[in-house]
């Protein structure tokens, strides 16, 4: 199975806790998704973000088919990192990190790093090549201009 890599780095005008109560909360993942995606959480507890907490959705992905995705936050220190897993979804691997570090001028330095794997061998390999690749890194400049938006924009 090929493991593909994503890593972006983003400078925001925000100090580290504003940015984690924002990205640790499930709620706000609809808003740094795609419209097109049609992102909608089905199912999680309402909680802050903690070890073990599961967030079920919906969303369509590709070609306007609407799947399932089940994520686990496996890890999370507060206004350090949190990783979250797929553990029912599209992918054969999905292992995002999310790290918050002190930034200049009283900013944070936000790293987001994506291990994910295609499923069906070569044929995923392709698809990756086709489509999937693109697919990711355009969700990813999604997210960065809407983050800017959020966070850059404001007059300190």
């Amino acid at each position: 199975m090929k493991i593909y890599k994503i890593e972006t780095i983003q400078h925001l005008n925000a100090t580290i806790e504003d940015c984690w109560d924002f990205f640790s909360s499930p709620k706000n993942l609809q808003t740094i998704t795609p419209n097109d995606m049609s992102f909608e959480i089905q199912d999680f507890d309402g909680k802050r973000m903690y070890p073990g907490q599961i967030i079920t959705y919906t969303l369509k992905p590709l070609f306007g088919i609407k799947i399932n995705w089940v994520t686990v936050i496996t890890v999370s220190q507060e206004n350090q990192y949190f990783i979250d897993e797929q553990r029912f979804g599209p992918y054969a691997l999905w292992h995002h990190k999310h790290f918050f570090e002190p930034g200049e001028n009283g900013g944070t330095k936000m790293t987001d790093i994506v291990h994910y794997a295609i499923p069906f061998g070569f044929l995923g390999q392709i698809m990756n090549k086709l489509v999937v690749n693109k697919k990711v890194n355009g969700i990813f400049d999604f997210r960065r201009t809407k983050i800017d938006e959020l966070f850059n924009s404001k007059v300190k």
